[in-house]
């Protein structure tokens, strides 16, 4: 995993927050609190791996822009596939799936 990967997986992250809040109106506080903490990866790993579906995703998906989730961020962009193993992408497309996002 490169460094420069990761670093333009941040600026995607920081990018996604200011869409959600900007497109949206979702102020992503605990998403934000995490990113600044943990780093983008980390935290991604952490909400993708969650047992409850984050607060967060359920708020996009109510407001219809699971686009601005970081699973659609993930999915959608193969390049940030190799910072995450397999486990982690497979829940990022069951759980777009299990919303209507994917078919």
């Amino acid at each position: 995993m490169s460094n420069k990967l990761s670093e333009d997986f941040e600026h995607a992250m920081y990018s996604i927050y200011d869409r959600a809040l900007n497109e949206a109106g979702y102020k992503a506080t605990t998403f934000k609190n995490m990113h600044l903490e943990l780093g983008a990866v980390e935290t991604a790993r952490r909400l993708i791996l969650s047992p409850k579906t984050p607060d967060g995703y359920t708020a996009l998906w109510e407001r219809g822009r699971l686009d601005l989730t970081l699973e659609a961020l993930i999915y959608e962009n193969e390049k940030w596939h190799e910072l995450f193993a397999a486990e982690e992408l497979a829940k990022c497309t069951k759980r777009l799936k299990q919303y209507g996002y994917l078919k």
